[in-house]
């Protein structure tokens, strides 16, 4: 399996062109040259998207546990079957380096398969005996045709985390993933047919988001939309969607806090913070982008941190050397550096990197940029409030742990929390206090599927993963049985 220089929608189990036979470019960001082409759609491909999906749906509702299982874990056996050829169009379309799309991105696209083929198989409902009077057991019903937006950074990974248990749970799926990032989305299609999915089951819409993913929203008879972006695009999804009583997942922004505390393991922690702050980019909504620590460290933290950020190498996403690829887009590119100025102006020193990597050759014009260290902003400044989403983090020390809560939670969002510290009780005391909806501690990125994945505040609405994926995707109705 290779990527095609040509990508097409897939709408019932057939690969079309966009009804307005309209294109765009897609955009090497490596290279920033253009290698692909991907339809502009519009409302117009999104109705037909989700004509196949209804048509589809009173059978594929009605396949059983079994069957689906079955054709589930066949995906997954092809992304496995077909590994490198996912990676390599993973980090040439959105700039990652391989190393990331071989270890994380493809692997956990295909998890996320495997994941909801077993979990159909378990997912249980509730019963409640009424001593002597009646019983009560609940149904639960796929919704029928159901939206999965995705974005860029992580783009099979995120897409198949809501394709998966749409699917699993019954439903038929109209999905539109990011225009910036389209080629494994395109690939994931053509396995879809090859693993026998039925027509109609799972339609593919490429686009932009104000016009295909709009149409998806709005279109009266998509059910529920899970969304993974930026929270104000998350904010006019909301107000769409919720007058016409959509169920909604929204997986939003966030502002991470990193506390590390004196008594931590020193060596455990560097690499997880360096880990956390520069990981894809630092273009993961999960990265510690705020990073605190206590004052007695401090100084020894900053140090090492600043030496080991300036080995990380900037380089052509392909290279097994690169620790950093490129920016996913000139645009985001532009957006980070805008902050980095910000982050001057608001009294913050750079203590390293923020500048464009020159990587020459045919990599001249990619959007690469050195990961960058900043101290002495304070909390309430715009570079410590605003989601930044790329290589750049902010440190600071604190004094106690009051002050160490007050500086984490001091932000709209609420996505997640990551601790250092040897001392139990303290871990569960602050873990207990943290506003956000995942805490590590001692580590980071440790994902177990089963466990319940979202936000606070600002960072979204609703839960994601496990048994928590599929209650999202049924509706539950209580059936009460009298006794005769």
């Amino acid at each position: 399996m290779a990527p095609d220089l040509q990508i097409q929608n897939y709408i019932g189990g057939v690969f079309q062109p966009a009804v307005s036979g309209a294109f765009l470019d897609n955009i090497d960001p490596s290279t920033g040259q253009v290698y692909s082409r991907l339809p502009d759609s519009d409302e117009r491909d999104v109705q037909l998207a989700v004509e196949a999906a209804a048509r589809a749906f009173p059978a594929w509702s009605r396949t059983g546990p079994d069957a689906r299982f079955r054709i589930l874990m066949r995906i997954a056996d092809l992304i496995g079957q077909n590994m490198e050829a996912f990676a390599r169009a993973e980090s040439v379309d959105s700039g990652k380096p391989l190393s990331v799309s071989m270890s994380v991105d493809i692997p956990r696209a295909q998890a996320n398969f495997r994941f909801f083929a077993t979990a159909t198989l378990q997912f249980a409902s509730e019963s409640h005996h009424m001593a002597g009077e009646a019983a009560n057991f609940t149904l639960r019903q796929p919704l029928g045709v159901v939206g999965c937006i995705s974005p860029w950074n992580l783009p099979l990974y995120l897409f198949t985390w809501k394709i998966a248990p749409a699917l699993a749970a019954g439903n038929c799926v109209a999905g539109k993933p990011s225009e910036l990032t389209p080629m494994t989305a395109y690939m994931l299609s053509k396995v879809c047919q090859e693993a026998g999915l039925p027509p109609g089951v799972l339609n593919i819409v490429h686009g932009l988001g104000h016009k295909a993913g709009q149409a998806i929203v709005e279109h009266p008879q998509v059910k529920a939309v899970s969304f993974t972006g930026g929270t104000e695009t998350g904010r006019k999804i909301a107000a769409v969607a919720a007058p016409m009583f959509k169920k909604l997942s929204l997986e939003l922004g966030g502002k991470n806090p990193n506390l590390i505390f004196a008594d931590c393991n020193f060596e455990a922690m560097m690499e997880g913070a360096i880990r956390s702050s520069f990981s894809n980019n630092g273009q993961i909504c999960l990265c510690g982008s705020r990073i605190y620590v206590e004052r007695p460290l401090y100084e020894k933290f900053r140090d090492e941190f600043v030496r080991r950020t300036q080995q990380l190498i900037t380089g052509p996403p392909l290279s097994p050397e690169s620790a950093l690829g490129a920016l996913v887009s000139r645009q985001h590119l532009e957006k980070v550096e805008q902050y980095l100025s910000l982050a001057r102006a608001e009294g913050g020193v750079i203590l390293c990197g923020g500048e464009r990597a020159d990587v020459g050759g045919d990599y001249r014009g990619g959007y690469f940029l050195r990961p960058a260290v900043i101290e002495g902003l304070p909390l309430d400044c715009r570079a410590n409030q605003e989601e930044i989403f790329g290589p750049v983090v902010t440190i600071a020390p604190f004094d106690s742990e009051e002050e160490a809560l007050a500086l984490a939670n001091g932000t709209a969002y609420g996505l997640s929390a990551t601790l250092w510290t040897q001392d139990v009780s303290r871990a569960n005391r602050i873990a207990e206090q943290l506003q956000a909806g995942i805490v590590w501690v001692n580590c980071w990125m440790v994902r177990d599927l089963r466990t319940p994945f979202g936000g606070v505040k600002n960072s979204g609405v609703g839960r994601e993963g496990g048994n928590e994926a599929l209650r999202f995707f049924t509706e539950p109705k209580n059936v009460c049985i009298k006794y005769g």
